[in-house]
């Protein structure tokens, strides 16, 4: 075959693969629903009915640092009045009874960092509404804390499982390792220095993580539970025609929601001397979204 002849050919099979290619990226590129995370230490501090919230006589607090989070359901609700679980249901996750009672599976969780992607889900299978609030089950956090010790101020990093109840093989922080092999209820914690060889856990007592529910009257949630509930500022309507990705963003208040019981009252964390955490919840939720 003539070299020009073969060269000729060759390129039109280049181009055609070239354009089959991109036609397949353009036809596959359908519009998602995203789901990410935010902290914000700034944001109201809310209580259990999503009022505001002040730190309670003989406690203290920090607003942590946070590196990751994971969720284990996440839903939008039509209104104040729609119950758990009746609403758009568009994540649950895994879930195992190898501890004894059913529990989230941890080393299935989705874990990730402030601006990272956790869902994303394309949008023809989402059913066509006027969704108000968001629900979201948070199960586990991992931030950074301060602690004070022998005169001198640590850092830290803690990681709390503030779901209804974790099984939970191993976790880890930096070298340290958690071996558990048991559920965990909520209010389990493990926490390790970053700069010095000391690693603890323990657990906060039960009932005490706040979990704000701002339509607790109207739909309520099982005790025990962190399903953080959220209303949009302009209600959320998916009306199927959509062609770009609706980006929701779930902003969580963080404002001093690290708590413990005092022992010497001077607002510094000192889990040697018996200084207890008594509450990790996150202290409200925000929802927004961009279309």
């Amino acid at each position: 075959m003539n070299w020009k002849v073969f060269l000729g050919v060759f390129l039109m099979i280049f181009v055609l693969i070239s354009c089959s290619d991109r036609d397949d990226s353009l036809v596959n590129k359908e519009p998602q629903l995203i789901v990410k995370f935010k902290f914000d230490k700034s944001q109201a501090r809310l209580n259990n009915l999503g009022q505001p919230s002040v730190v309670s006589t003989g406690n203290a607090s920090q607003s942590p640092k946070f590196n990751f989070i994971s969720a284990h359901y996440f839903e939008l609700a039509q209104n104040a009045y729609t119950q758990l679980g009746d609403g758009l249901v568009l994540y649950h996750g895994s879930e195992t009874i190898d501890g004894g009672d059913l529990a989230i599976d941890f080393s299935r969780a989705k874990i990730v960092s402030e601006g990272e992607p956790f869902l994303s889900i394309p949008l023809s299978q989402i059913n066509q509404g006027n969704y108000e609030y968001v629900r979201v089950s948070l199960s586990y956090q991992n931030y950074e804390v301060s602690v004070f010790n022998n005169g001198i101020d640590y850092l830290g990093t803690l990681e709390s499982f503030v779901g209804f109840n974790t099984y939970i093989t191993s976790h880890s922080i930096g070298n340290n390792v958690f071996n558990v092999n048991v559920n965990r209820l909520q209010g389990y914690w493990a926490f390790a220095l970053n700069d010095a060889p000391y690693a603890t856990s323990g657990q906060a007592p039960q009932g005490s993580t706040t979990v704000p529910n701002p339509i607790a009257s109207t739909s309520a949630i099982q005790p025990g539970s962190c399903v953080v509930t959220g209303k949009f500022v302009e209600n959320l309507v998916v009306n199927g025609n959509e062609t770009d990705d609706i980006v929701v963003t779930l902003s969580l208040s963080v404002n001093n929601s690290f708590e413990w019981e005092e022992v010497n009252f001077d607002g510094k964390y000192e889990p040697s001397i018996g200084e207890n955490v008594v509450d990790m919840g996150l202290r409200g939720l925000i929802p927004s979204y961009v279309k």
